[in-house]
């Protein structure tokens, strides 16, 4: 199997996509929050290539092509905020508190954890990012000198939790305008989350969708600023 993803241009793409829609079909049957597709997708994809004895680097030389379509796709969540641009700059003072306090508070809690787990500075600055999309979180690990692997993945599983407990916080915390659901689950899980906010509403979506953005700009600005912290 090695050897036919190694010769195979393909073999990691279509693996990757049939294993995310394996978890579209589970989310859509069962409507639980744990059949996450890209939760599933992981699982699945990890354990094929356990059981078939496939290296990483062999799966990735095919995979990475869906790597280069995050930014774009990342782009397009700015369709949603584009049709609720007028709700945007009736409430731009609420939106942009709320997504500096939602960044300062990811930044915070790293701080705090890693200091009370006394992690290494390295250690420190590779989980700073783990609230952003990947495209962004992956230059400030690795300029700021953190494991840019563990970023990725700490990002994707910040991402997924924040997918599958969104709603659940939410009603817990009875957060019930729009507005404040998008920007908490944008700030907090990035467009992972933000595809949760979209199930939710077209407003929560936007909201969400512009989160992204301006939480990955003050995340650079804010992480390096709290890398010299620890």
């Amino acid at each position: 199997m090695n050897d036919f993803f190694m010769n195979s241009a393909f073999a990691g793409v279509a693996l990757s996509l049939i294993s995310y829609y394996i978890g579209m079909e589970l989310k859509k049957k069962f409507k639980i929050g744990l059949f996450n597709p890209l939760l599933v997708a992981i699982v699945l994809t990890i354990l094929v290539l356990l059981a078939a004895d496939v290296d990483y680097d062999v799966y990735n030389a095919g995979a990475k092509y869906l790597s280069w379509l995050l930014t774009p796709a990342t782009v397009c969540l700015a369709i949603p905020l584009y049709e609720q641009f007028e709700l945007l700059k009736a409430n731009w003072k609420a939106v942009i508190a709320g997504i500096v306090s939602g960044v300062i508070t990811s930044l915070l809690t790293v701080f705090v954890l890693s200091f009370l787990m006394d992690l290494s500075h390295q250690e420190y600055v590779t989980l700073l990012p783990k609230s952003i999309t990947t495209a962004i979180g992956m230059g400030i690990s690795e300029e700021l000198g953190g494991h840019v692997t563990i970023t990725v993945a700490v990002i994707i599983i910040t991402g997924v939790i924040g997918n599958i407990f969104a709603e659940t916080i939410c009603k817990i915390f009875t957060i019930k305008e729009p507005i404040a659901q998008g920007l908490a689950i944008g700030t907090a899980a990035h467009a992972v989350g933000t595809a949760k906010a979209m199930e939710i509403g077209e407003i929560e979506g936007a909201m969400s969708s512009l989160s992204i953005a301006v939480a990955g700009i003050l995340t650079v600005i804010g992480a390096s600023v709290f890398a010299q912290f620890l």
